[in-house]
């Protein structure tokens, strides 16, 4: 009986240990830095909420499916913006293996088995020239 019951414990702690919920939790650091100059208002995006950074900075964004804007600010510049392309995971795999699908919805529905590439490098549009005024008539 002892045996059995140590046996049903490590099954539970490797399938636990696989998911990806608890290994990579549901939110992740993004670093977004802007060229050719820093010090520009970023807004990130996804379909979880929307975050606010200076460049060059960090900020924690929620994972999901879908991908995550970047759009970047800065007087004399055009705005720049990229797109983070979201990613599946790794870790979701070992709990398929480990646990069954349990785990994996879990984790699909929490964003945990998704990821962006970070850091972030946003081109930031063309400087702004000053125009002249034309001559009066």
């Amino acid at each position: 009986m002892k045996i059995q019951a140590i046996a049903a414990v490590a099954a539970m702690g490797a399938a636990l240990s696989g998911c990806a919920t608890i290994v990579d939790g549901s939110s992740q650091s993004m670093s977004v830095s802007t060229t050719p100059v820093q010090g520009a208002a970023c807004t990130l995006t996804n379909s979880e909420g929307t975050w606010y950074v200076t460049s060059p900075g960090s900020t924690q964004v929620h994972k999901t499916k879908n991908d995550l804007t970047v759009t970047c600010t800065k007087d004399g510049y055009q705005p720049g913006s990229q797109v983070a392309v979201s990613k599946f995971g790794g870790a979701t795999f070992g709990n398929i293996v480990a646990g069954g699908g349990i785990g994996a919805l879990v984790d699909a529905a929490s964003g945990a088995n998704y990821y962006y590439d970070s850091p972030l490098i946003v081109p930031l549009g063309e400087a702004k020239t000053a125009s002249a005024a034309p001559p009066p008539k």
